[in-house]
């Protein structure tokens, strides 16, 4: 699950077919306007005290807010992947803005999770409860995030119906499946207990 950019997988699946993992992305916006750059990767070679004795009080600002918003981005993506667990088909990755400072800081992130149904309509309520925990699993969930809560739900809901209509066959096999199969066997009996119209011959051909 994303923070903010959930990418949802298709809603309904019956249970012998995969999905492709939904993706819970960060939906807050970044911190600070256009001084810092997006990088794909942390600077993890900036030593940033040197730096930082050099910033103007607007940047220093700055650099407070993008700590801020690198903080909250993970926790959001940390709380997604706890509670998805197996499910989680990714661990976090994240969306970098550098800093004024020259560190980057994470504004965004996305942990992709299957949403695949299960192999019975039980098993998939099941993951559906996982995935619906997993997308609200922040203290802010995004809208993306109750987005996927809401198609898992939906899941849910195909998997409840279908599991009842199992329920009903099962329910009435037992109680009218035996007669069938009784008549079946009469059936049979009777075949056999009938003398043939036309004497039985048999041709044999050298």
């Amino acid at each position: 699950m994303s923070i903010g950019a959930i990418a949802p997988s298709s809603t309904s699946q019956p249970p012998a077919r995969a999905a492709p993992p939904v993706q819970l992305a960060s939906s807050a916006t970044p911190a600070g306007p256009a001084s810092a750059s997006t990088a794909s990767s942390p600077n993890t070679n900036f030593s940033g005290s040197d730096s930082a004795t050099n910033l103007t009080p607007e940047a220093l600002a700055l650099v407070a807010q993008l700590k801020a918003r690198d903080t909250e981005v993970r926790q959001h993506e940390q709380a997604h992947l706890a509670t998805a667990g197996g499910m989680a088909t990714s661990g976090a990755s994240y969306t970098y803005q550098r800093g004024p400072n020259g560190v980057d800081y994470a504004i965004g992130g996305e942990v992709h999770i299957d949403t695949s149904p299960g192999r019975t309509p039980q098993e998939t309520i099941e993951r559906a409860h996982t995935i619906q925990a997993a997308a609200l699993a922040p203290a802010d969930p995004s809208g993306a995030d109750r987005a996927v809560a809401a198609q898992a739900q939906q899941l849910e809901l195909q998997a409840r119906a279908e599991l009842a209509t199992q329920q009903v066959e099962q329910a009435t096999a037992r109680t009218q499946g035996p007669a069938p199969v009784a008549s079946d066997a009469a059936k049979v009996r009777r075949t056999y207990e009938v003398a043939p119209l036309v004497p039985p011959k048999l041709d044999i051909y050298a």
